[in-house]
């Protein structure tokens, strides 16, 4: 297919032989990457990992994520083709997500950062303290972060 023609093709100037490449401004690549490792996408796509849940379910477990932001997150993915939206013909309505194959396979592997991150912690924390300490001037206020020192 004529990438040109389709639009749906891209690459960045020295990598042409890519379909897709997510360093091209342009490209669609940057757009689902975005909305799967944006915080609520993320977020997202790891609760429903474990489970197909409603809107309310998805919205308690993932605590902080507003009605407004969730509701935007799963369009965004159901878009991608990530998630499955099914909407169940009762009173009241009943709507149940679930990854698709797709978004499964993304969500084992964004699982996987996500844990990587959480066991690694202690020396994340380890690695700010040092450098809010290294960062800190002698009236306790952080250098370097926009503030006016020496008022």
């Amino acid at each position: 297919m004529d990438s040109e023609r389709t639009g749906t093709a891209c690459s960045a100037p020295g990598t042409e032989d890519l379909a897709f490449d997510v360093f091209a401004r342009a490209c669609p690549s940057r757009g689902t990457l975005e909305h799967v490792t944006g915080k609520w996408g993320s977020l997202t796509l790891g609760a429903l990992y474990e489970s197909t849940l409603r809107f309310n379910e998805l919205r308690r477990r993932i605590d902080g994520v507003s009605e407004k932001m969730l509701s935007q997150t799963l369009h965004a993915l159901e878009r991608d083709g990530l998630v499955h939206r099914a909407a169940q013909p009762t009173n009241p309505p009943r709507v149940d997500y679930r990854l698709t194959p797709l978004g499964s396979e993304i969500a084992t592997r964004l699982l996987a950062l996500i844990n990587l991150v959480e066991e690694r912690m202690p020396e994340v924390m380890e690695a700010q303290a040092v450098y809010d300490g290294t960062r800190t001037d002698s009236g306790g206020t952080a250098a370097g972060r926009g503030g006016r020192g020496g008022r």
